[in-house]
């Protein structure tokens, strides 16, 4: 399906078929505020979100996304604040914070709440310089199967049934 209606313009998400958007990518769209804009729990079939290097500093205006699985938000300023996620997103399986102001473990602790996650991305965040950091994560988040594309054992996650070189269902402009 192609949803021709959507757009990002100034940081808001505009969009006239919401409750069918599967895939939404907003990358490169600057938030105003640091804040989520425009986007509203009308995406309820919402599955995969990426607001990659928009400014984000906060979740907090984060809506309510029931069946979002695949969260992107790299390159970004979040600090902290992500206990937001298990009350709005609470089927999250993979996490992207990459390139952002995470520094301490205390900051992904809130994450044991969100019991499907499996992949996390921390790369290029602070946290991931300290001593014994994938210890850490994994210790904190038992249930993690993959922290930076690796599990425990440092092997490399495979390729998932599905998603190498499949093109999304809608086409987010």
């Amino acid at each position: 399906m192609t949803c021709c209606c959507c757009c990002c313009c100034g940081g808001q998400v505009t969009c006239c078929c919401c409750g069918q958007v599967v895939e939404l990518v907003v990358d490169n769209c600057l938030s105003a505020d640091g804040e989520v804009e425009g986007l509203t729990e009308e995406y309820t079939q919402l599955e995969v979100l990426s607001m990659v290097n928009v400014g984000l500093s906060s979740l907090n205006k984060m809506p309510s996304l029931p069946k979002l699985r695949k969260l992107e938000v790299s390159d970004n300023t979040i600090s902290g604040g992500l206990d937001t996620l298990k009350e709005k997103c609470p089927n999250l399986t993979y996490l992207n914070l990459s390139g952002n102001k995470i520094k301490e473990l205390s900051s992904i602790e809130t994450l044991q709440n969100l019991k499907n996650l499996k992949s996390l991305d921390l790369y290029s965040c602070e946290v991931s310089t300290l001593d014994d950091y994938r210890d850490g994560v994994f210790e904190l988040l038992p249930h993690l199967s993959f922290l930076d594309g690796y599990d425990q054992e440092d092997n490399e996650v495979p390729d998932s049934e599905g998603d190498a070189g499949d093109e999304p269902e809608d086409i987010i402009v």
